[in-house]
């Protein structure tokens, strides 16, 4: 730093009269910054503003038909035995069964496609809709390997699963790399997909920086359909989880 004083800068203003320019000058006054002694505490999300005037609450979160319905490890399916009505086939390379709610399987062979022809490459539907007894048949095969803590954080515990609502899907890339892996985020179809999964009603569900939030590890192969409205707000405002978009609680774990 110079040792040398300064004089106070200035800004000058010009004020447009009627037929005369006149000029002023005045100090530039220096930014001031505010401190506080004691940090904030962490607080839980809020319901995210909506500039645009979206009504969140034009679709229920809690009816497990509703395409916005929010699953977490706080918020289980009700009643636990839902199967949804209108299960098809997703028509898109699969590995398991590719059922999905109709309106989601329209939407994923419309992303499938437009990410072939949009240079991403080839993708396979690892794994669609499940039911209550699928999902616990899955979430034992994850005890018996990690234990109930790993398993709770790597997969729902039956009840709690978005697969069970026929929104929910895993995705691959063809060939096959990273299965299930968090460097399926690095591959062409992983960042294709982080990118423009929302154009056509998708969320990645379980970003990587959000497992205090959502209480699943980084998971860049499972996305939700939540229609093309809400996932457009989403991308809009910003807000990539659920739970903050609609002001719910964190759900790090399960409540017992």
């Amino acid at each position: 730093m110079s040792s040398r004083s300064r004089s106070p800068a200035f800004v000058c203003v010009v004020v447009v009269a009627t037929a005369l320019g006149l000029v002023g000058c005045a100090p530039e006054t220096a930014p001031t910054r505010s401190s506080s002694a004691t940090p904030a505490a962490p607080q839980a999300p809020t319901a995210s503003p909506s500039p645009t005037g979206f009504d969140k609450t034009a679709l229920p979160i809690d009816d497990p038909a509703s395409i916005w319905v929010v699953v977490n490890k706080l918020r289980a399916l009700q009643p636990s035995s839902y199967v949804p009505a209108d299960l098809i086939a997703t028509p898109v390379p699969h590995l398991n069964p590719p059922h999905l709610r109709s309106e989601a399987a329209s939407a994923m062979a419309a992303m499938f496609a437009a990410a072939k022809a949009e240079g991403a490459g080839g993708m396979q539907l690892q794994s669609a809709s499940r039911s209550y007894g699928v999902q616990v048949n899955v979430y034992n095969g994850y005890v018996s390997r990690s234990g109930e803590d790993g398993a709770d954080a790597q997969s729902a515990r039956p009840g709690h699963s978005e697969h069970q609502t026929g929104l929910a899907a895993d995705i691959s890339a063809l060939p096959l790399t990273c299965a299930l892996a968090a460097c399926f985020g690095q591959t062409p179809q992983g960042r294709w997909l982080a990118a423009n999964a929302y154009r056509f009603g998708f969320l990645l569900r379980y970003p990587a920086d959000k497992t205090a939030i959502t209480g699943y590890m980084y998971e860049p192969w499972h996305f939700r359909y939540i229609g093309l409205p809400l996932a457009t707000e989403m991308h809009a405002t910003g807000v990539t989880t659920l739970e903050e978009f609609f002001g719910l609680p964190p759900a790090p774990d399960y409540s017992s």
